[in-house]
């Protein structure tokens, strides 16, 4: 009996990470910038509104960069409004975090050292959070100024949906 009970418990206590959902915090998210200086996410955004432009494969990242040259380019001059580029990696790659860590710092200008996390924890808790399903996608998350989830997208850049982005946005920064 004790064997069944003990078999039970890690179904209860180890509950798989719910979905995220709109209206509801961002579950912590721990990282580095490309500087070295540790991050939690959303309290690093706080008080901004704030795009993150998750990819789990090196493939995603360019689905992530169009993301981001086009909200930067839309929001650039507006310091009420950030974005971070978050790389989430997983599997045996952790075991190159200062290769994969140098090779972003080499494709990166030092001026967007602090706009790129890298995560090397919780791969499969984000995968599931986000309803990971295409390994190429970028994964958007927009947070509102109290680190809520404004609104999500997953795939490459569009203008549709890219207009939408733009419209949550500006919805928030006009709300108080």
């Amino acid at each position: 009996m004790k064997t069944f009970l003990l078999a039970l418990i890690p179904s209860f206590v180890f509950a798989a990470p719910a979905e995220i959902r709109a209206g509801e915090p961002l579950p912590e998210l721990r990282g580095e910038f490309l500087t070295g200086r540790e991050v939690t996410l959303p309290q690093a955004a706080e008080g901004q509104v704030a795009l993150l432009l998750l990819g789990f494969t090196y493939q995603s990242r360019f689905a992530v960069e169009d993301w981001a040259a086009k909200f930067r380019t839309r929001f650039q001059g507006d310091p009420r409004v950030t974005f971070y580029e978050v790389p989430i990696i997983g599997g045996l790659a952790r075991l190159g975090k200062w290769f994969i860590d140098s090779g972003m710092r080499r494709g990166t200008p030092k001026a967007d050292y602090e706009h790129v996390i890298t995560v090397y924890r919780d791969t499969d808790d984000w995968k599931q959070r986000v309803s990971f399903g295409d390994s190429d996608a970028a994964y958007l998350i927009l947070l509102d100024r109290n680190g809520r989830v404004a609104w999500q997208h997953q795939g490459a850049f569009d203008a549709p949906s890219f207009q939408s982005l733009s419209a949550r946005v500006e919805n928030l920064l006009e709300s108080r």
